[in-house]
């Protein structure tokens, strides 16, 4: 077996034994993205000397004995929405096209006090906002599991980096799904944590009461290894939860006695193709196989999420990307007449047409005379939608079902169709709204077309649950031995 094909455990055994070092396995990666791509497209930057200057640093310090990190020596992919000290932090966008951050995200600090090695920054929709990775300034990512097809969005540089074997494992951001639904796509696992158990210190802002950064790694083991690195308290972010990270990668391995499952009707509805449903439908038979209790629950308030996600987060966008004006931030135009000239037109040719819409729909729903009636009324049902999972929950233990209505859709198929790649994330974004963590991970595949597309299932847990949730994902994993993509 290649390095490249290892899981994060098995690398990490490598290294700690002595039998590969940081330059080979890095080496090895960093060769693999060289390849392969400038076809995928899941990397706006990598600095391969860089790399392997800071991986052969530690392959020293582990020769003299001194003590090293958790992450010793593994690569992690990062998202290119999160600061690197003097590294480009484009957001995928014109407007931040040169933007180099003079500090270290609290993620990417954990990660560096980890020892890992950073190989590099990986692509997005910009600003975070799609669900193809369609809407990147500079490059659209393809899906490694058929490059006629999106890898999801926005995470999908994150996402296809994992799948092409370009690093065992990477830092995404989900504010409605940005992290499980590219990793459905694209065939590996990936978690958004509990709102507040990841800094977002140095996180560019997409919705602040939305966004969370988690891990995607090519299985749950290497999901945990990530989180427990990247979680705990930051004083520098008033979000972030003082609460004691659990090692989830000593738990893992323990199945959850007595567990049960959930599944809500509403996650079948229309629009769900039937090769999702019946591979959601084996995975509930794969928990009543293991001992656990499959019980039916409801979410009312379900069919409502994807409008009100729709107004809180372009609201929420519209506040955050008013700083970049051609003044205090970004992007400046060259040509204008006066200064409020000088802000439309900074505005208009640095964003996006993906970025304009949501700005213009936010700016809409916080505008006097209409907050009421959109904004402050979305907030109120935001509060149902976290009832019904607060009701839930109280009945079992996790809720399974599909991460997205097909597997992935082809390239330009919904460009056109806002509408319709929104509702991409209709299974996804309740969690974000609810702010409790969800885990996605490979349940089978379909074939079309010649090509074998995966299907991901989706495991919700309560809020700071996230140690039940990689176990109880864990658990099915081991069972079916659909790790990764090969």
């Amino acid at each position: 077996m290649s390095l490249t094909d290892s899981t994060v455990c098995e690398l990490l055994d490598l290294l700690s034994r002595g039998d590969a070092s940081a330059v080979e396995i890095n080496t090895a990666y960093l060769d693999r993205i060289t390849s392969d791509d400038e076809r995928i497209g899941a990397f706006l930057h990598v600095d391969r000397e860089q790399v392997l200057e800071r991986a052969e640093s530690i392959d020293q310090r582990r020769k003299s004995g001194e003590s090293l990190g958790p992450l010793a020596g593994l690569p992690v992919a990062v998202k290119d929405l999160l600061c690197i000290r003097d590294q480009p932090t484009t957001c995928a966008s014109r407007m931040l096209e040169n933007f180099r951050p003079p500090y270290d995200a609290h993620v990417v600090e954990q990660l560096l006090a980890a020892d890992a090695v950073l190989i590099g920054k990986t692509n997005l929709d910009e600003f975070a906002m799609g669900s193809s990775n369609e809407n990147s300034a500079f490059k659209t990512v393809k899906n490694p599991c058929d490059e006629t097809r999106a890898a999801g969005g926005s995470s999908g540089g994150s996402a296809a980096a994992v799948a092409a074997k370009f690093a065992p494992v990477s830092i995404g951001t989900d504010t409605g799904g940005s992290i499980r639904q590219p990793a459905a796509f694209c065939g590996v696992v990936g978690m958004k944590p509990t709102y507040g158990r990841v800094s977002r210190y140095g996180l560019i802002a997409f919705a602040s009461s939305l966004d969370q950064i988690g891990p995607l790694a090519n299985d749950v083991k290497g999901a945990a290894r990530l989180l427990e690195v990247i979680a705990g308290h930051d004083g520098r972010d008033s979000t972030s939860i003082d609460q004691e990270v659990p090692s989830y990668s000593e738990t893992v391995d323990q199945p959850l006695k007595g567990l049960k499952v959930g599944f809500a009707p509403e996650h079948f509805s229309e629009g769900l193709s039937a090769e999702v449903e019946q591979a959601v439908q084996s995975a509930l038979d794969v928990y009543r196989s293991l001992g656990a209790e499959v019980k039916e629950i409801h979410l009312p308030h379900q069919k409502y999420t994807v409008a009100t996600y729709y107004l809180i987060a372009p609201s929420e966008a519209s506040s955050n990307l008013a700083r970049y004006d051609g003044v205090h931030y970004g992007y400046r135009a060259e040509k204008f007449d006066d200064m409020i000239d000088m802000y439309a037109a900074s505005r208009g040719e640095a964003f996006g047409d993906e970025v304009k819409r949501r700005i213009m729909l936010g700016t809409y729903s916080l505008s006097a005379g209409y907050a009421d009636q959109y904004y402050n009324k979305a907030l109120k049902v935001r509060r149902l939608i976290r009832q019904d999972y607060d009701n839930a929950f109280a009945e079992v233990d996790v809720i399974a079902g599909p991460v997205t209505p097909t597997p992935a859709f082809k390239l330009g198929a919904l460009v056109d169709d806002p509408l319709q790649m929104y509702l991409s994330d209709i299974y996804t974004i309740g969690a974000n709204l609810a702010g409790i963590p969800g885990i996605s991970l490979p349940c089978g595949f379909t074939e079309s077309e010649g090509s074998k597309l995966p299907i991901g299932l989706q495991l919700l847990a309560p809020p700071f649950e996230e140690d039940r949730l990689l176990r109880a994902a864990r658990m099915y994993e081991r069972e079916t031995a659909s790790s990764s993509v090969s």
